[in-house]
């Protein structure tokens, strides 16, 4: 096999002014055969070697054994354990080869981390809950910054943490530690919230320890006043939240509309769009929840949001306008909006066929026979034209009946309305609140 990549090496280094002839440019290094993984034929950079006595690349048998592999993929012979010892004589035989020919553009490959064991983190997690149960804040933050750290090192210690049940532990020393007192236990919450940022999502009894009333108080308050970083973990733990713990928990309504008008990263604002739309879209209190965040400006904020909003938050952004939409009080906060149709209409065919029922289905909501008004300034934005290229180009039966019915109602009243380029740039605005 030979290494591709070092002629590129090479002629970095010509170019630099090294000394180089010629002949030096075109040469190849080719890799001792036992060097490679027998698997993906590859330079190992973690050998380990298997139960039948055979050396692999690390990164490689693993895979081949988590696809359900139980035989050596050379032998054919059945694994008697999973067991993999690191063939560490190997490893620096190889380190040494890389050195050798260093001058070529081969880089030494780095001495490997041990990969952290089902045993290891096993024992970690029980060491939290002690801690957590003691209160003892200092000692459980040392533990979950142990976590932290073997997660960062690779993505093979992360799927043994979460195997493991760590994000159980994780969530029952959260709700341990907010019982004992937020500011109290400030440093070691924060920490456990980052950590179960990587462990989504997060199995059923997790979500049910952090849906208790000191978990959700302690989140809601990190989402309303915690550091950037601390209120993008509050707002995606929270969002892994069953909509009826959402809907009981005090204060969380005014930390979305919060943390939407003030953004702080795309993750987060998803996360507080769909914890908003689950809200008002199937809480069993979507009316209540509706008008309050009617009362808090919310139809601003989002219109606000929807002037160069990217696929995923437009989406979300418009699931919610359209569920505000089916209260009065949405409504006219709509209509009364100078946004609210030039950028509902502008956002038909533009961002994704979800995009476009949504504005479909709020200009349905919000056009009435008694207010010519409205649907002039619609057919001056082009609504139209962009209907009926929406029914040719297809979309959901459901679409297609509003999109049909709204033509019938535009159309007698084109004659009254001159019609514009509905391709407008609405980024200059400023924010109406």
């Amino acid at each position: 096999m030979v290494l591709s990549w070092t002629r590129g090496r090479v002629f970095r280094r010509a170019r630099k002014g090294k000394d180089l002839n010629c002949n030096d440019l075109e040469v190849e290094i080719a890799i001792p055969t036992h060097f490679r993984c027998p698997v993906s034929l590859d330079l190992m950079k973690d050998p380990v070697t298997i139960s039948t006595g055979i050396t692999y690349d690390r990164e490689s048998i693993e895979k081949w054994i988590e696809a359900g592999n139980q035989a050596c993929p050379v032998s054919k012979t059945a694994l008697t354990t999973f067991d993999m010892i690191p063939n560490h004589a190997l490893r620096r035989v190889i380190q040494d080869w890389c050195v050798e020919h260093r001058s070529y553009g081969v880089e030494r490959i780095p001495t490997p981390r041990i990969p952290v064991t089902p045993y290891e983190v096993s024992d970690v997690c029980t060491k939290i809950l002690s801690a957590a149960q003691q209160g003892d804040e200092t000692k459980g933050w040392e533990l979950v910054r142990k976590i932290k750290t073997w997660g960062k090192e690779s993505e093979r210690n992360r799927r043994c943490i979460v195997g493991n049940g760590a994000s159980v532990v994780l969530a029952s020393a959260f709700d341990s530690f907010s019982r004992g007192g937020v500011e109290k236990n400030l440093v070691v919450l924060e920490e456990i919230l980052a950590v179960l940022t990587w462990m989504r999502p997060i199995a059923g009894e997790g979500r049910y320890l952090l849906g208790s009333s000191a978990s959700m108080r302690a989140m809601i308050l990190f989402m309303n006043g915690g550091e950037s970083s601390t209120k993008q973990s509050a707002a995606q733990v929270l969002n892994e939240l069953p909509v009826k713990a959402l809907a009981k928990a005090e204060g969380v309504v005014e930390g979305l509309v919060k943390m939407v008008r003030e953004p702080i990263g795309a993750s987060a604002s998803k996360a507080c769009l769909s914890m908003m739309f689950h809200l008002v879209s199937s809480s069993e209190n979507r009316e209540v929840i509706s008008r309050r965040f009617v009362e808090l400006g919310l139809v601003s904020v989002l219109l606000e949001v929807l002037v160069d909003a990217e696929r995923g938050i437009c989406e979300k952004a418009l699931g919610v306008l359209d569920c505000l939409c089916d209260i009065k009080q949405g409504r006219e906060m709509a209509k009364g909006n100078a946004l609210t149709l030039p950028l509902v209409i502008k956002k038909l065919l533009r961002v994704s066929e979800l995009s476009s029922s949504f504005a479909v289905s709020i200009l349905w909501k919000l056009f009435d026979k008694t207010d010519e008004g409205v649907l002039i300034e619609a057919l001056q934005v082009g609504v139209f034209q962009k209907l009926l290229v929406l029914l040719q180009v297809g979309c959901g039966e459901s679409t297609k009946d509003k999109a049909t019915e709204l033509l019938k109602l535009l159309n007698g009243y084109r004659s009254k309305a001159e019609c514009v380029d509905s391709s407008l740039d609405f980024k200059h605005l400023k924010k109406p609140f």
